[in-house]
């Protein structure tokens, strides 16, 4: 019972662990942060998932549970000293026919993200992962017109934080 209990979280875990990383990515400023977290969300997906009972899809209780996850090291993060990333100071070579522009862009609008609060992070993350405001509320425990309110309101401020 435990061994099958097992294999079907593993096949769903594989199945959908891009949404982990995405969710990393946005909590995480480095690979060992960014494994950390993963680590992290993993062990509690299967402490949880004995009481997955089916009632939503798996991703969406996944996000949930993800998310819930990185909300919560987060704030227990914000808590202690901020440290400086070492990659983030290191020299690095760049090669002269590499065109980073998109890159650059990507790395824009993560920085953006980052200066939303937590809701606003997962309701970006969701929203960028082409959830429908159904599923955003749901997975979010909000109301579905509280969903489409509070997107607008991020896509103003994102644009703001982009466009001073």
């Amino acid at each position: 019972m435990k061994k099958d209990l097992e294999h079907e979280f593993v096949q769903q875990l594989e199945a959908n662990q891009n949404i982990v990383h995405k969710i990393c990515r946005i909590y995480t400023n480095d690979k060992h942060g960014h494994n950390d977290l993963f680590q992290e969300i993993t062990i509690q997906l299967w402490k949880a998932y004995p009481k997955f009972r089916g009632d939503a899809k798996f991703s969406t209780w996944m996000y949930r549970v993800a998310l819930n996850t990185a909300i919560t090291l987060y704030r227990k993060k914000k808590r202690r000293p901020d440290n400086t990333d070492i990659e983030a100071v290191a020299y690095r070579l760049q090669a002269d026919a590499y065109d980073d522009a998109q890159e650059q862009q990507l790395k824009l609008i993560y920085e953006a993200i980052k200066q939303l609060n937590d809701i606003e992070k997962a309701l970006v993350f969701l929203y960028l992962e082409d959830k429908n405001y159904a599923e955003i509320s749901d997975t979010l425990g909000i109301t579905e017109v509280n969903a489409r309110v509070k997107m607008n309101r991020v896509k103003n401020k994102l644009r703001t934080i982009l466009n001073p």
